[in-house]
């Protein structure tokens, strides 16, 4: 059984529109200027970069409560990449982790255990390079 299930409506593909059934989300679409097209708008990569992030900063905070670990802060910077592959087109991802309250030993252990745990991670492994790095403080 789900614990959470959500739609988007998208028309006009990466140059349109997409919407979120509850209408909180709402977002025009545009190719950005550096693959040719006008920019002005967000694009798939952007919105994917910004749901792992989410996602992957709240399995670290998950890990952190469940192991009792003294976090008491963390971010997460994501950057995906589009790279050619063959005909199509593949993701690249990198996630660079910043925790606070933490040795870099800690913070690196915890952030190999949100991988493992994260949605989005469990989602795209086997398919798409993630590379790791965290910055404890």
């Amino acid at each position: 059984m789900a614990l959470y299930t959500t739609q988007a409506h998208v028309t006009g593909g990466r140059a349109g529109h997409g919407e979120t059934s509850d209408g909180l989300l709402k977002v025009d679409l545009a190719m950005p200027k550096e693959l040719g097209g006008p920019g002005g708008a967000t694009n798939p990569e952007q919105l994917f970069a910004i749901g792992y992030a989410a996602c992957f900063e709240s399995a670290i905070r998950f890990v952190a409560r469940k192991q009792k670990l003294p976090l008491t802060d963390a971010g997460v910077t994501s950057s995906v990449s589009l790279l050619p592959d063959g005909e199509g087109f593949r993701l690249g991802v990198a996630l660079a982790a910043q925790t606070k309250g933490l040795d870099q030993a800690a913070a690196e252990a915890l952030v190999s255990e949100a991988h493992k745990i994260c949605p989005y991670s469990n989602a795209i492994r086997g398919n798409v390079e993630v590379a790791l790095s965290v910055k404890a403080a």
